[in-house]
């Protein structure tokens, strides 16, 4: 029985090379049969990809040559690919490459050099970890690149400065949220879970952006449609955005105007930031609170944009319908909330008061009865009173 003998190292290194096309080319072929992914690339993709394979080959050769260099990493394929293609094509799917690669190494060179079967197998477990290792890499830069680039997309927000770059920065984030969306602003300490309020936005199909400025956690929600099972009714950003509430710190948290689209969710930071400066003044306020409700602190603070919704939404309504209801409410809210005193003043029935009332709040949705909605109703008048003065003046000095 005649006894295999090795071949010596120069030997089969020659003969490497010279079948080192071959292997090329019978790899490409094999990668058309088996990887269904590599069949629908485009060709531009398709020839990146078989120069990653070709040079995985080449790569083999130069470590048999000399086993202690440094072994074949993506990195150093992926930089004779187009840069995007590290990006489009999986780990899973380089994985799959590396084994077909193997797969026809071996089929090829076991076959006559029966002692290369070590080599192989010992190269395909280092060039999987570099892979892997390469992707992981990959994924912690990218990580922090989107960090980086996050903070300053809410930056961005919050100043208003920039707009005409936010769409660019927050495509570049993968914002996939649709329509409406609202900022929240609360307290941050060390104890919240950033991680778990985005966990808590995936099962919520809603998409955040997240920075943190000082002591405070701002959060940009979206909504992602649902396009296998669209609800009945769509929930409201307000009820979503209460999902959130356990991954801010204690204290209270203001949720933003809802504005159309993320191009103005600067409208929305505005308004969160103004109700976070007043919320204390509201001894019982609820958390979360909408910054809607809190239009009257606001508008006292000199928020012009809470003074213009108060006088926009309550004043200039109920003085253009009539201004019966206008006279009515005034006198109503001077006089403590008496009906009896309110009828004495404008020689009414109180009968006639109540239905005024209601027909107020049918009007502009506030309830002149209610405590806290009298008083931000006692605000718009005298805003709506100062404003028609001032204008008053206005036109006598001209």
């Amino acid at each position: 029985m005649e006894q295999l003998v090795a071949k010596p190292k120069d030997t089969t290194l020659e003969w490497l090379h010279s079948i080192a096309g071959e292997l090329a080319t019978t790899t490409l072929a094999r990668l058309d049969q088996t990887l269904p992914w590599y069949r629908e690339m485009p060709a531009s993709r398709r020839s990146a990809v078989g120069l990653v394979a070709q040079a995985g080959i080449t790569s083999f050769l130069a470590w048999y040559e000399d086993p202690k260099s440094q072994p074949w990493v993506a990195a150093d394929v992926f930089s004779t690919a187009p840069r995007e293609l590290l990006r489009s094509i999986s780990l899973q799917e380089t994985l799959q490459l590396i084994r077909v690669v193997v797969q026809v190494v071996e089929d090829r060179v076991i076959e006559e050099h029966s002692e290369l079967r070590e080599a192989v197998l010992l190269y395909s477990r280092e060039i999987a970890f570099s892979a892997a290792d390469v992707y992981a890499k990959a994924a912690e830069a990218r990580g922090l690149w989107d960090a980086r680039l996050e903070a300053l997309v809410v930056d961005t927000i919050l100043s208003g400065e920039s707009e005409e770059e936010l769409s660019s920065r927050i495509s570049a984030l993968g914002w996939r949220a649709r329509g409406a969306v609202t900022v929240m602003i609360g307290s941050f300490d060390e104890a919240t879970d950033v991680d778990g309020l985005r966990r808590t936005a995936r099962r919520n199909l809603a998409d955040v952006l997240i920075g943190i400025h000082g002591d405070r956690l701002i959060v940009v929600v979206g909504t992602i449609p649902d396009e296998k099972e669209p609800p009945a009714v769509p929930q409201s950003l307000f009820a979503l955005c209460k999902v959130f509430v356990d991954s801010f710190g204690p204290g209270a948290i203001v949720i933003g105007t809802e504005v159309p689209s993320i191009s103005e969710a600067n409208r929305s930071a505005k308004s969160a930031l103004a109700g976070i400066a007043v919320v204390g003044a509201w001894a019982k306020a609820p958390r979360p609170i909408s910054a809607d409700d809190l239009l009257a602190e606001r508008a006292l603070a000199g928020d012009m944009l809470a003074k213009n919704t108060l006088l926009n939404k309550i004043y200039r309504p109920l003085a253009k319908n009539s201004p019966d209801l206008l006279e009515t409410l005034v006198a109503y809210l001077e006089s403590g909330r008496s009906l009896e005193l309110t009828s004495r003043e404008l020689f009414v029935h109180s009968n006639t008061v109540r239905y005024r009332l209601k027909r107020i709040a049918e009007l502009i949705g506030w309830d002149a009865t209610g405590a806290r909605e009298s008083f931000v109703l006692q605000v718009a008048t005298v805003l709506g009173a100062m404003t028609e003065h001032e204008q008053g003046t206005n036109k006598r000095w001209k």
